[in-house]
């Protein structure tokens, strides 16, 4: 599966295999459970993250993992994102700081 991944002025895809999916489905469960507590969104905390802000959550990890240039940790949210929401194609992430702007493109 392949996500497309726009920050700023520029893009990537991003192609999961379908066995990364499925061995890290315990991973993407612990981070639901993690969600279901609440979550701190920029100056927001939301009690209870729908579909689109957990995928927020996760494009805004996937902005570090760019940063930190930690591939693993890419691979695991670009996972997390079409596991939970498969007919996402696109995530315009925003890098001001402000989770709830980042773009999830069905």
């Amino acid at each position: 599966m392949k996500l497309k991944i726009v920050i700023d002025d520029q893009t990537q895809e991003v192609d999961i295999p379908e066995h990364i999916l499925n061995e890290a489905e315990d991973f993407f469960a612990k981070m639901d459970h993690d969600m279901n507590q609440g979550w701190q969104m920029g100056p927001d905390y939301i009690e209870s993250p729908d579909q689109t802000q957990r995928c927020q959550i996760a494009a805004d990890k996937i902005l570090t993992a760019i940063d930190t240039e930690n591939q693993n940790l890419l691979m695991l949210m670009a996972g997390y994102i079409l596991s939970r929401a498969p007919n996402v194609k696109e995530v315009d992430i925003n890098t001001s700081g402000e989770l709830s702007e980042t773009l999830i493109i069905r």
